[in-house]
């Protein structure tokens, strides 16, 4: 297993995760200045979640499901391939 690779290998989880976070704002009639606010975090971190730039952390997790007024595990609702490969 070569772990240099992990950052690139699940950049289409980050990618799907926030393709699902916008079907959700969307969903909720929400916008990401709302989400932030009332997740109480930054709203350049709903940003590059919502872009994929990186894996959203367990406080930001939680941060995103405050704002849109959800339960967690619906922000990991979405289809997605799990190589074991990777």
């Amino acid at each position: 297993m070569q772990f240099h690779f992990v950052k690139e290998n699940n950049k289409k989880y980050f990618i799907a995760f926030g393709l699902n976070l916008q079907r959700l704002i969307v969903k909720h009639n929400k916008d990401v200045m709302t989400v932030a606010s009332l997740g109480k975090i930054e709203p350049k971190q709903v940003y590059r979640v919502l872009r994929g730039e990186h894996a959203a952390s367990l406080g930001t997790i939680i941060a995103l499901a405050k704002g849109l007024e959800i339960h967690p595990k619906e922000l990991f609702d979405f289809d997605f391939f799990l190589d074991p490969e990777s």
